[in-house]
């Protein structure tokens, strides 16, 4: 057979071959590899949105567990205070009580953090119906008895201005008063040399006899114990810090019914007591200006209308009794909070505010910059994959070529094979059959 009559007979087999099979091959590879192209950047620009959701409910959800974990450990203490009114009379008995009840505190020794064990209550004190410390144990000794005095008197208490045993005599059998947080206040001057917010929370609850009212018994919680829960905590990450830097605008915080913190990386924006005994006021429109340039911070959320609008609303939803998720101007940085109320009551603590609420902000900037690295570590697997796909469809590809014109090769060899040698002018030129008939 001629060259040109074998190549007559492989062009149509091969036709056939490329148009069953290499052109849905390579319509397929070119889907394939576009469709892998676009769900790239489908991911891509999805993922912010989702990993923005996701993660800001993560926060929310860890505020509810805070909240959560103060009222739980609020509740112990209310039970406390309860259980001493059963404890013998006694110095040793109030002494043992106060000793055995420890929880752990991050401590700063030098260069070395470490954890341990501190008093819960700095004071335990049993008086009579008419004020009269009866038994007082103050930092786990007792006080003699020449010292002990009559607190009915707000000015003979531990901060010199407590007027719980007024509050406390007015309760029913079982019912306790929480106090506000007390403490001395922490000037910005103050705490940028070291200084520390130091305080307490007093639990106290009148005590009966058959003749009625006898007195009351009084716990003076650390302020520290209840500090731990927020102080601790960066939003967007597992680990806990021994002190966080507020400027990262990653932090936790606490906040009272009243809406004043009580908690904060920044000690001075925690309200608390001068040196005249009163309550430092907390920043508003008029005052602002003086008081931050004598480093007096103090901020109540309710108060803050003039920073941002949205403050205040934090505050209300939260007395409310509502969890969830705000974001404001604060410092000229745009932050969400995630907010959850601390669902601890008392006789003066009333529903739905309860003792106040947890406050997580995140730095917006930081936290889409971290969502934007995740989502391009995603675009970028997706382009991995992408040319993976094309490189295996390209050698797929070449392979069936190759396979094409090998089987192209042997079915015109096996052709010719069957033909009867000087047939090939029947087979293959009809026109002469034509001209002999």
């Amino acid at each position: 057979m001629s060259e040109k009559k074998k190549d007559k007979q492989s062009l149509p087999i091969g036709g056939v071959f490329f148009l069953l099979i290499v052109i849905p091959l390579s319509l397929m590879a070119f889907l394939i590899a576009n469709g892998m192209f676009k769900l790239g950047v489908t991911i891509k620009e999805r993922t912010v949105s989702v990993l923005d959701e996701k993660s800001q409910e993560e926060i929310k959800l860890r505020a509810i567990n805070t909240a959560d974990d103060v009222a739980n450990f609020l509740m112990e203490a209310n039970k406390d205070v309860l259980v001493a009114t059963i404890l013998p009379a006694t110095e040793a008995a109030y002494k043992q009580f106060v000793l055995e009840n420890r929880k752990p505190l991050w401590t700063k020794e030098g260069n070395k953090i470490r954890q341990a064990m501190f008093p819960l209550y700095k004071e335990m004190i049993l008086t009579d119906r008419n004020g009269n410390e009866l038994i007082k144990v103050l930092n786990g000794k007792a006080v003699e008895t020449s010292k002990l005095k009559n607190v009915s008197n707000p000015a003979n208490t531990l901060y010199q201005t407590e007027d719980y045993f007024a509050k406390t005599r007015q309760l029913n059998k079982g019912q306790v008063y929480v106090s506000p947080v007390t403490g001395h206040y922490v000037t910005r001057e103050a705490f940028e040399k070291g200084e520390r917010f130091s305080g307490i929370v007093r639990f106290s609850t009148p005590v009966f006899t058959q003749q009625g009212f006898a007195g009351i018994i009084s716990l003076a919680m650390d302020y520290r114990h209840l500090a731990k829960f927020t102080n601790h905590t960066v939003p967007t990450q597992i680990e806990q810090l021994f002190e966080v830097n507020a400027a990262t605008g990653n932090y936790a915080y606490m906040v009272n019914a009243d809406g004043f913190v009580i908690a904060h990386p920044n000690d001075y924006h925690i309200f608390g007591l001068g040196k005249d005994g009163r309550t430092v006021p907390a920043l508003t429109t008029e005052n602002s200006q003086s008081l931050t340039s004598k480093g007096m911070e103090v901020l109540n959320l309710k108060q803050l209308g003039f920073m941002d609008p949205k403050l205040p609303t934090i505050a209300e939803q939260a007395a409310a009794g509502k969890a969830g998720i705000i974001t404001y101007q604060f410092g000229g940085v745009t932050k969400f909070v995630a907010y959850a109320p601390i669902k601890f009551y008392a006789a003066n603590l009333k529903e739905p505010a309860g003792f106040g609420w947890v406050g997580m902000g995140v730095e917006v900037e930081k936290y889409n910059e971290a969502a934007t690295q995740v989502s391009q570590g995603i675009e970028k697997e997706a382009k991995a994959w992408t040319a993976t796909v094309i490189f295996i469809l390209i050698a797929s590809m070449i392979i069936l070529f190759a396979i094409m014109w090998l089987l192209v090769r042997g079915i015109t060899r096996s052709l010719l094979a069957d033909v009867p040698e000087g047939a090939e002018g029947v087979l293959f030129d009809d026109d002469e059959d034509d001209d002999d008939k």
